[in-house]
């Protein structure tokens, strides 16, 4: 199985997600490979904002050697799942795909957990620690649904 994890720049949500269900792979020995990409580019090669690495350490998952990547059309045919942190995200994504967009392999994370519900994990860049506290548990939930799911 091939997960991405997809948000805004790369550096708040979908590293905290590739972190978070990274662990829950490598806890449960599953043959898995997790990444996450951001439908902007102005985080190439930048590593995740300290707010998410801090939190993620809190939770005994370590993000800081991740570095921010941009989406491309080909990870559309590189992975089996796309997850994204948000309805803008999930819509540029789709117009980065174009020809190669295939819906019955993306959907928002939360879906996970709320079915068709279309609901979003906040963007926390720029708010307290807290809001980054918040979108840490959503993820953690949402992964570990996404590993009932599909890891058996």
């Amino acid at each position: 199985m091939k997960i991405l994890m997809v948000c805004l720049g790369n550096i708040c949500r979908s590293p905290l997600a590739e972190g978070v269900l990274q662990q829950k792979v490598d806890q449960r020995r599953l043959n898995w490979k997790v990444d996450s990409a951001g439908t902007g580019s102005w985080h190439i090669g930048s590593p995740p904002y300290h707010l998410s690495q801090k939190v993620a350490l809190r939770h005994g998952v370590d993000i800081s050697h991740l570095r921010g990547r941009q989406l491309v059309k080909e990870d559309l045919l590189e992975f089996d799942r796309i997850y994204f942190m948000d309805e803008a995200n999930y819509w540029d994504a789709k117009r980065i795909a174009g020809s190669y967009w295939d819906a019955s392999k993306c959907s928002l994370l939360l879906d996970e957990l709320y079915p068709g519900q279309w609901q979003n994990v906040p963007d926390p860049y720029g708010y307290p620690e807290k809001n980054f506290e918040e979108v840490f548990q959503m993820i953690e939930e949402a992964c570990e649904a996404i590993i009932r799911k599909y890891g058996v």
